[in-house]
C-alpha cells in the first residue's frame, strides 16, 4: 500500500457549525471568474442550495447555460456577464468585486496566474492597503478548527509579510468570536539557534507581537509536536504554556511547510479546509481542481464570515 495507507478514509462533510454560523449573516454575493467549468458551477449550486449565495458568472455564456443543463444545476439566481476570454473574465469579476456589486471573488475554470494577475492590478480596483495573505482554517473530524497562514500565496515570507500573517490571523479569530486567540510560530525546535533560520525568525515575531500588544497568545518557535500535542508539551516541560498543545492557529515559516502541513491534516488527519486569500476589498477563493465539493462550500461559507 506505500503512502496511501496513511490516507484517512473518513468522509469528508462541511462543517455544520460553519454552515450555521455562514446562513446567520446576509447572504452573499460571488463573483466566478470563468464560471465554464463543472466544478465551480458545482460550488455554486450548493452554496445557493444551502442559501448561502447567489451568484455573478463570468464567461463563455453558451458553455456556462449548457453545463448548468447537463448537470441539473440551478441557476435560477445567478446573473451571467459574457466574457471572450479568461482574462476578461477575471477582470470584470474582479471590477464587479470592487465596485460593491458582489462579496466575494472565486476563481473559476482558468489558470491561477491569470485570476491573480486581475485581483492584484490596481486599475482594477481590488488592492487595498494590506498584503494578500492565504489562510486555511482546517477542521477536523471532531472538534474546533485550527487556522494556518500561509500556505499558497506568500512563497518566502520576509518579516514584514509574517507580522502581516500574524495580525491578519488573530483579527480573524476575533471576527470568528475568539477574543483571544492562541497563536503558534512554526520552526522545528522551540529554542532559536543559527542553525535553523526560522527559530529565529519565530522568535523575532514573538517579540515583535509583545511590542505590539496583540490581543492574543502567541508563542514561537515551536515545533509541530509542541503545537499539536498537550502530551509532548507536558513532557518537554510546557504544560503551563497556554498555546503549547492547544493552538489555534499556527504562523508557518514558508509555503512550503504550509503546504505540507495543511495538505497533511487534510489527506491524514481528515480536516476539511476552507481558504481564503485576505487583504483585497473582498474575501478571494483559490479554489483547486482536487478540492471535494465540501471544502468548496466551506471556503465559501468561511468567506462569507469575513466580508466586511
Amino acid at each position: 500500500m506505500g503512502a496511501s495507507a496513511f490516507v484517512s478514509s473518513h468522509p469528508v462533510e462541511c462543517p455544520s457549525t460553519l454552515l450555521a454560523h455562514a446562513k446567520s449573516k446576509p447572504m452573499a454575493r460571488i463573483a466566478v471568474a470563468a464560471a465554464q467549468g463543472p466544478l465551480p458551477l458545482e460550488a455554486i449550486d450548493l452554496a445557493h442550495s444551502k442559501g448561502l449565495a447567489e451568484a455573478l458568472l463570468f464567461g463563455d455564456e453558451k458553455q456556462i447555460i449548457e453545463l448548468a443543463k447537463v448537470s441539473n444545476f440551478d441557476l435560477s439566481k445567478a446573473s451571467i456577464i459574457h466574457a471572450e476570454t479568461d482574462a476578461e473574465a477575471a477582470a470584470l469579476a474582479a471590477r464587479a468585486c470592487a465596485a460593491g456589486e458582489a462579496d466575494i471573488l472565486m476563481k473559476g475554470a482558468l489558470h491561477t496566474d491569470v485570476f491573480m494577475k486581475a485581483a492584484i492590478r490596481r486599475d482594477n480596483g481590488l488592492r487595498a492597503d494590506k498584503r494578500f495573505i492565504h489562510l486555511f482554517a482546517l477542521y477536523p473530524p471532531e472538534g474546533p478548527p485550527i487556522l494556518v497562514s500561509d500556505a499558497a500565496v506568500n512563497v518566502n515570507p520576509d518579516m514584514a509579510a509574517l507580522q502581516a500573517s500574524l495580525t491578519n490571523m488573530v483579527e480573524i479569530w476575533h471576527k470568528l468570536g475568539v477574543p483571544r486567540p492562541k497563536i503558534a510560530l512554526l520552526s522545528a525546535t522551540e529554542h532559536p539557534i543559527p542553525s535553523v533560520p526560522s527559530s529565529e525568525m519565530m522568535a523575532e515575531l514573538q517579540a515583535w507581537s509583545e511590542d505590539e500588544n496583540l490581543a492574543a497568545d502567541i508563542r514561537g518557535p515551536l515545533a509541530l509536536d509542541l503545537i499539536l500535542s498537550a502530551q509532548a508539551a507536558e513532557i518537554k516541560g510546557l504544560k503551563a504554556d497556554p498555546v503549547a498543545g492547544n493552538a489555534d492557529g499556527i504562523i508557518v515559516p514558508d509555503l512550503v511547510s504550509g503546504n505540507v502541513l495543511f495538505k497533511s491534516l487534510v489527506y491524514i488527519g481528515g480536516a476539511v479546509a476552507a481558504g481564503v486569500i485576505t487583504g483585497a476589498k473582498v474575501p478571494i477563493l483559490l479554489t483547486s481542481r482536487a478540492d471535494p465539493p465540501a471544502a468548496r462550500l466551506a471556503s465559501i461559507a468561511l468567506a462569507s464570515l469575513l466580508r466586511d
